[in-house]
């Protein structure tokens, strides 16, 4: 059922910002959307762990998934009359929070499905299937998009949540918070149960408080404002510096997703080889090196090819990054770490789309992935002077 919600991420993903773009014409306007969702994310990141460690896993991704088919669906159904740009941008900042949701509580029940020496296997196959919907997912977006509107792309977004939302309902696992997630036992523990500040600031003082997870979620966040806005720059060099139709985009955006599918395949082998730091550094390098060739290019293969290095490279990184976080996070923390983590490291995102984009407006497409990509490349290399450096041990997980 994920991969049905991942196809409809992908379709959303292509969809939006060309209904933008058909819409307004603006690739500014396209970096307000996508910070809006950024935004959205940010806020819902306060609660979302909050009701994960607390409520049935089930219902909340149930929930999420449903919500967001209603929501979508009220797109293609209000361009039946107008082009009300204004719905979109009311629309897509609680579709942001819904998203939230159900990538915080989808992760929280990995730990409880498998032993901790497979939580990175798991989570490659979980990627997997993401990056498997993706593949067809910004195609036929495009593809739909092209020959109905986009607006019809989102109609057929709307359905594959729908799809995903029953499809749960037959998917065995244990939907219920384990009793050390929901039950504090220790003095400390319930120190940690009060209200949202409090259990919020709980996940966000252990990451603060470990070694590698605390100079991980900077880096990050520095990292999504410089690439929070990428997709937008890809969809603005294809259609306005290299005039090709809404079908390129779709296969260019198709190639990432194999780059994504690709880390998923092999990022457990290179894990059990590699450390941690070397991993994640060595990967988001050559990410940035990729997304600073890409404005150097003018043909659409390599546009292709470079989107797939930059998707496997980050898709490696975000995978072990993902890992490490489940494996050295106490039981009951888990919930709130994680939307913690997503909460800090997104937060400059909005920001960076708004930036990004206002500079491609000015600046030039290859100018600014240029200088985006070196960026990127900068703040990987920061990685070595902290915690990330390579190490002969890794942390022990905490029970």
């Amino acid at each position: 059922m994920q991969t049905l919600s991942a196809l409809g991420d992908s379709f959303s993903y292509v969809a939006l910002p060309l209904l933008v773009l058909h819409t307004t014409g603006s690739v500014l306007q396209m970096g307000l959307v996508t910070a809006l969702t950024g935004i959205a994310s940010i806020v819902m990141g306060l609660f979302a762990g909050v009701v994960a460690d607390r409520f049935d896993r089930r219902r909340l991704l149930m929930l999420a998934d449903g919500a967001r088919c209603l929501l979508y669906l009220l797109i293609p159904l209000a361009w039946l009359r107008g082009e009300p740009i204004w719905l979109i941008y009311a629309i897509v900042p609680v579709a942001g929070c819904f998203s939230m949701l159900f990538q915080v509580t989808y992760v929280t029940v990995v730990p409880s499905l498998v032993g901790r020496d497979q939580i990175t296997k798991a989570n490659g196959h979980l990627f997997a299937t993401y990056a498997a919907a993706g593949v067809a997912g910004p195609a036929l977006a495009g593809f739909v998009a092209s020959a109905a509107g986009p607006a019809a792309a989102i109609g057929i977004d709307a359905a594959t949540f729908a799809v995903s939302a029953l499809g749960i309902l037959f998917v065995r696992f244990d939907s219920r918070p384990r009793r050390d997630d929901a039950e504090p036992r220790t003095e400390g523990e319930k120190a940690q149960r009060g209200g949202v500040r409090e259990e919020f600031l709980a996940g966000a003082k252990f990451l603060w408080a470990h070694p590698m997870l605390r100079p991980l979620t900077l880096l990050l966040s520095l990292f999504t404002f410089l690439t929070y806005g990428l997709t937008d720059l890809v969809i603005f060099l294809i259609k306005h510096q290299l005039d090709r139709p809404d079908t390129t985009v779709g296969y260019v955006l198709t190639a990432g997703t194999v780059g994504s599918f690709i880390a998923a395949a092999v990022v457990a082998r290179i894990r059990k080889r590699l450390a941690f730091g070397v991993v994640w550094i060595s990967g988001v390098v050559l990410a940035g090196l990729s997304i600073a060739t890409i404005g150097l290019v003018d043909s659409v293969p390599l546009v292709g090819a470079l989107m797939l290095l930059t998707m496997m490279c980050t898709g490696i990184a975000g995978i072990s990054s993902m890992s490490l976080r489940q494996e050295v996070t106490p039981s009951h923390l888990l919930g709130r770490v994680t939307s913690s983590f997503w909460t800090i490291h997104t937060a400059l995102g909005p920001l960076g789309a708004g930036v990004v984009t206002a500079a491609a407006a000015g600046l030039g497409v290859t100018t600014t992935c240029l200088l985006v990509g070196l960026a990127v490349v900068a703040v990987a290399l920061t990685g070595t002077l902290t915690g990330l450096r390579p190490r002969r041990a890794e942390p022990t997980p905490q029970s």
